[in-house]
């Protein structure tokens, strides 16, 4: 757990639960508390009510041991830059937006800390390399092409290559030590290392003390049922058994694995095809001092060919619990349960509609090799998990290590997409804008404020619509209608980029 000074004090203020809110947030983590407080600050009229069912905040696939912890920037994760095109290029598309959109989230994360909201930044967040690390001919050519395509563009410009063991060996000792010997190389560049649940449980504490706002733990929404021009949110007390209903003009659902069955409580058209498949994980645990004194850097390689849509392992520095520690993973495993916590075996089997059945038959059919893997990984002995790991650090040994349960996440399947299984992150609203919710897992938390920003523009478009509005939410994301990836915005994103890492106290950036 972390510390008392993360969960928000007095206790009553856990159930204030205040009247006729305009907006409703389910779920207290990092993408309902970025856009209740993005919103709060926009206009500082707005009644605001978050409800979380667990008795503390950001619990579930926020808290730290749920998640990578990475900074998601396209910068080491080799699945956000596909094989080589036909002109043997690697595409970096996907890894420009990824970047970009991270940039939004320092740059609203340095703004709040710079206002004072949320503590000490280095509580949160740090610097720490993201090394992409390769062996073998086949992905060290591919490593050379990928770094010789980013390494054109601004973004990336301060990433290093290098082809020599020994200079790997100073970057990443654990990765080269015991190593046999082989063509291997490695690009490192500048990223960072938070604590999303931290962060969420800080930006909560904000929100909790502003007026006409209202956090309450403990409290389940069941249900959301539309009325003459609003929602109504049918509330059980977990403790007391209590129920009661609370109306609202808009509903914000970023309940992570809970986000399905509310969406499918509401009665809309437009969720009936929605379904959800979710997937569990493992990691395994370095708690030697001496060991994780040795290693500070996200290290990712190439994704198994087993595993294409879920990306590859990495051997990562967390600081988790006051202390540091390596962890690498995450392993997959069969589940049917939406939530760590609070879920249960009848999760899966309870959202099947008769609107959905035939998206997830289609799906179970086309992705049969994906659901053996999983149910194969969730299988496997300690040594045939440490057999990944020494993929990564050579001389690992078992007795350093233990399994903990990470989070589940649920990748939302919808019929359009004829069985397809697209692991990523989208904004669900309803036709009149009433609703929104996040469905969905990576790059997730990382591109949290590019998410909400999203929302702002979707269903709150007239807090925007004057200049007042524009140059608050300017304040918090200084480039949000910009396009920082364009050549002749270079100067730009030097400048806001210097600023963030200034205000968050990260490393400046040698680019």
């Amino acid at each position: 757990m972390d510390s008392a000074s993360d969960l928000i004090a007095p206790s009553e203020i856990h159930s204030r639960i205040i009247e006729a809110p305009d907006i409703v947030f389910v779920g207290s983590g990092i993408m309902s508390a970025t856009l209740a407080v993005m919103l709060k600050r926009l206009e500082p009229s707005l009644r605001i009510q978050l409800f979380e069912v667990t008795p503390g905040l950001a619990q579930e696939a926020s808290d730290g041991w749920n998640n990578a912890g990475t900074g998601h920037a396209g910068v080491c994760e080799m699945s956000y830059t596909p094989a080589r095109d036909q002109n043997g290029r690697v595409p970096i598309g996907r890894a420009l937006q990824i970047f970009e959109q991270f940039e939004h989230s320092k740059q609203f994360w340095g703004s709040v800390a710079a206002s004072n909201m949320v503590g000490n930044p280095s509580d949160f967040i740090h610097a720490v390399p993201h090394v992409c690390f390769v062996k073998g001919t086949e992905d060290v050519d591919f490593l050379q092409t990928r770094h010789s395509a980013m390494a054109e563009h601004h973004f990336f410009q301060g990433m290093t290559l290098t082809t020599d063991p020994s200079t790997i060996h100073q970057w990443v000792p654990l990765v080269m030590e015991g190593r046999e010997a082989g063509r291997v190389a490695a690009t490192v560049g500048d990223g960072t290392e938070i604590n999303y649940g931290r962060l969420a449980r800080r930006l909560c504490g904000w929100l909790a003390d502003q007026e006409h706002c209202g956090v309450a733990t403990g409290w389940k929404v069941k249900e959301l049922k539309r009325s003459t021009g609003a929602w109504e949110v049918g509330l059980r007390c977990v403790a007391s058994g209590e129920r009661r209903d609370l109306g609202t003009k808009f509903v914000f659902v970023g309940a992570g694995g809970g986000t399905l069955p509310l969406l499918q409580s509401t009665g809309l058209a437009e969720v009936s095809g929605l379904a959800g498949f979710p997937i569990g994980g493992q990691w395994l645990v370095c708690d030697e001092p001496s060991i994780c004194a040795r290693h500070e850097a996200k290290v990712y390689g190439a994704t198994p060919p087993s595993s294409p849509s879920l990306g590859a392992g990495h051997l990562d520095l967390r600081r988790l619990n006051g202390r540091r520690q390596l962890l690498f993973g995450p392993f997959a495993s069969w589940t049917t349960r939406f939530l760590k916590h609070t879920g249960s075996w009848s999760d899966l089997p309870l959202s099947i509609r008769v609107g959905n059945l035939n998206a997830l038959l289609r799906t179970a059919m086309r992705n049969r090799s994906l659901v053996r893997y999983l149910v194969t990984q969730g299988l496997q002995t300690m040594e045939a998990r440490m057999k990944a790991v020494r993929d990564y650090y050579p001389n690992a040994c078992s007795e350093h290590w233990r399994l903990v349960q990470a989070g589940i996440r649920v990748q939302a399947i919808k019929r359009e997409d004829r069985g397809a299984v697209y692991f990523g992150t989208e904004v669900f609203s309803s036709k009149d804008r009433s609703i929104a919710a996040l469905l969905g897992a990576s790059p997730g938390a990382s591109v949290a404020v590019n998410i909400a920003l999203e929302v702002v523009r979707s269903c709150f478009s007239h807090l925007l619509a004057s200049s007042c509005g524009r140059d608050r939410l300017r304040q918090m994301i200084p480039t949000f209608d910009c396009d920082l990836k364009q050549p002749d915005n270079a100067l730009l994103f030097e400048k806001t980029t210097r600023e963030a890492a200034e205000r968050l106290q990260l490393r400046i950036p040698s680019n």
